[in-house]
């Protein structure tokens, strides 16, 4: 991961960052890292396979599927 130092902030910016990041229970620089992210539209985390497909298809709708119902197991076959 890369780091970036920010230099020449104002009182007043690090004043509300701090009581922002205290309101959302984070550090200043993880408040710092949730506005960077949301300011250039990144996610803050991966979200898993099955999430993901499903928010991707999620505007087309669902699809109902008829399934039969269970039967017994089968015997094995013999090889006699």
């Amino acid at each position: 991961m890369a780091s970036i130092t920010i230099r020449n902030l104002d009182n007043g910016v690090k004043t509300r960052l701090r009581i922002r990041a205290a309101e959302h229970g984070r550090s200043m620089e993880e408040e710092a890292r949730v506005i960077l992210r949301d300011a250039v539209g990144m996610k803050a985390g991966a979200d898993n396979l099955a999430s993901a497909i499903r928010a991707r298809f999620a505007p087309f709708g669902g699809v109902e599927l008829d399934l039969p119902p269970r039967q017994p197991i089968r015997e094995p076959p013999s090889f006699d």
